[in-house]
């Protein structure tokens, strides 16, 4: 079971990311309904299936080869997701800032995963985090490779 909340960042309140570990990411999803996703992430594959919901959902990873991963990548549908996630301490939960690159530069967001919806509900967010939007679908990694560069532009103003 995932259970996540996932935030806007506000740029000039996050801490110094240099102190921090970080992991390179590519993704793409052979489907978004039900959502089955490829992911590099720096030299580790992996396969990830997802069951629907947003607060909380079920979630099965398998690790691949790179043979494997290269197989699958002819099957991604849309955008390959760029991004840099890196792992803030945040007592004791770990945020994931998400620096997205290529087609969706400029987009930041952390999410925070939760042992149970009731701790994911009492979280007190740190003042650096924006808006939530955790229950807004289009923020998922998932709807964001759907979307075409015309598309991309709207939803990045969006976020400001």
């Amino acid at each position: 079971m995932e259970i996540e909340r996932k935030f806007l960042v506000n740029p000039d309140g996050i801490p110094s990311l240099e102190d921090y570990p970080k992991h390179e990411m590519a993704q793409g999803y052979i489907s978004t309904d039900p959502v089955v996703r490829i992911r590099r992430s720096d030299e580790k594959f992996i396969l990830t299936v997802k069951s629907g919901g947003l607060l909380s959902r079920e979630e099965f990873e398998m690790f691949l080869t790179k043979d494997q991963f290269t197989g699958l990548s002819v099957h991604v549908q849309g955008l390959i997701i760029e991004k840099t996630r890196y792992l803030i301490p945040c007592s004791p939960y770990t945020i994931e800032l998400d620096v997205f690159h290529g087609l969706l530069e400029g987009l930041l967001y952390a999410e925070v995963e939760f042992p149970s919806v009731e701790e994911a509900e009492t979280f007190s967010p740190p003042s650096w985090f924006g808006r939530e939007v955790t229950e807004d679908g289009s923020f998922t990694n998932a709807a964001l490779s759907r979307l075409g560069k015309d598309e991309v532009d709207e939803f990045l103003k969006r976020c400001k």
